[in-house]
């Protein structure tokens, strides 16, 4: 596939699973500010933000693009913040922040260049706890990686977010992701690309292994008869598989969700991260979203073991799915316990299986505490009765006294 070009000196419409897009990222990066400025000690926050496809800034209808999405919720967040400390009697919180933009169409730095510069001389006016830096570049991101890296280096970056939003999948390298997460002990990306280009790439590297996973769908590697596939919910089960099988060694929490569209499954949202709360906040997202993001499959903590030729059903990450979910969590939480013997600490729970759940924090807290089988333990040894005070330092353990679950059964 051809990677798509925009014309933002013309203007771009803004497409719906662009909106969606968008909508998602704008309130996720609200409350990623929110859980990392949350400390009443924390009088500063440093991050780095890269959108190397940063586009125009501005769509036709006058939206804001991701680059302009960045800016504003950093402003909302620096005033608000600082309203309610100074309400509650606490010292101010300054936000720095290091914005690289970078787009290779030539002439859509300066259009962008346009649309930031006013709203970053307004912040400088009147929001004196909000500092930005911006960097311009025009280069091919796989190009300006290693310059990008070297400078957050040198300026001792960690809490790194970067926004690949290519249109195709080839302008950013399985390495380059993998490198990131490595690289940045708080890193998060954002990869955007299209399915149909990761289909060509794997039908070209290895056709055989892409026809045997797509066989049931009686299309094999054939791009031109999957096009009649995507609407169907067996064919998002398997391309999900695909895409998690392809980037799951990229960070340790990699979502493999498709952006929910009516005419198909054609665009994918990845959100990587390397600690679990990224995860579990990035779904908590997605279920105020419902229906903008779709997985097919099990809703509980094994969202990929099940035969999509077979079974599976459609989670738009709405009520519906969420009570559906329940029966499924309810067995699979006692599970995981045995598997490391009959207790576990709830933040190591956690980690073992946010990458493969696309369930709420309160759906699963939920699940925990009306589970028979088990209890939750605070570290002065009494027991929680409310889903909604568990955290991560207490201890999730199998009761003494079993009714009907057998500690034998493992994970399926």
């Amino acid at each position: 596939m051809v990677a798509k070009s925009y014309d933002w000196e013309n203007g771009v419409a803004l497409e719906d699973h662009t909106r969606r897009k968008h909508k998602i990222l704008r309130e996720y990066f609200s409350r990623y500010l929110s859980v990392r400025c949350v400390f009443p000690q924390q009088t500063k926050f440093r991050l780095a933000i890269i959108d190397a496809f940063a586009g125009g800034g501005r769509y036709l209808c006058g939206a804001a693009g991701s680059p302009l999405i960045f800016i504003e919720e950093l402003r909302l967040a620096a005033e608000s913040f600082n309203v309610r400390r100074k309400s509650d009697g606490m010292a101010p919180i300054d936000i720095e922040c290091f914005l690289i933009l970078n787009d290779v169409e030539s002439g859509t730095i300066a259009i962008l260049r346009s649309h930031v510069e006013p709203l970053l001389a307004a912040i400088r006016a009147e929001v004196p706890q909000l500092h930005i830096q911006v960097v311009y570049h025009e280069e091919a991101f796989e190009s300006l990686f290693p310059n990008v890296k070297a400078d957050l280096k040198q300026g001792r970056y960690q809490n790194v977010l970067f926004n690949l939003d290519q249109y195709a999948h080839s302008d950013v390298k399985l390495a380059t992701l993998r490198d990131i997460s490595v690289a940045f002990a708080s890193a998060e990306i954002f990869y955007t690309f299209s399915i149909s280009s990761l289909l060509a790439f794997l039908h070209k590297s290895d056709s055989a292994a892409l026809s045997k996973q797509l066989a049931f769908l009686s299309a094999g590697a054939d791009l031109s008869a999957l096009e009649q596939q995507m609407s169907r919910t067996e064919w998002l089960g398997a391309a999900e598989r695909l895409v998690f099988d392809r980037f799951r060694d990229c960070a340790q929490f990699v979502s493999p969700f498709s952006i929910n569209n009516p005419d198909g499954w054609r665009y994918w949202l990845i959100h990587m991260a390397n600690n679990y709360r990224a995860r579990q906040e990035y779904n908590n997202v997605l279920h105020q979203n419902s229906s903008m993001q779709a997985h097919f499959g099990r809703s509980g903590l094994n969202m990929l073991s099940f035969d999509p030729s077979h079974e599976g059903a459609l989670y738009l990450f709405d009520v519906s799915g969420r009570v559906l979910a329940k029966q499924q969590l309810l067995e699979d939480i006692p599970r995981v316990v045995t598997d490391f013997g009959d207790a576990i600490s709830v933040g190591q729970f956690y980690g073992s299986i946010y990458n493969m759940t696309p369930n709420h924090t309160d759906d699963i807290h939920a699940a925990i505490v009306e589970n028979a089988d088990l209890e939750v333990l605070t570290e002065t040894g009494g027991v929680r009765r409310s889903p909604n005070t568990i955290r991560a330092n207490d201890t999730l353990r199998i009761k003494r006294q079993r009714t009907f679950f057998p500690i034998f059964l493992g994970s399926k």
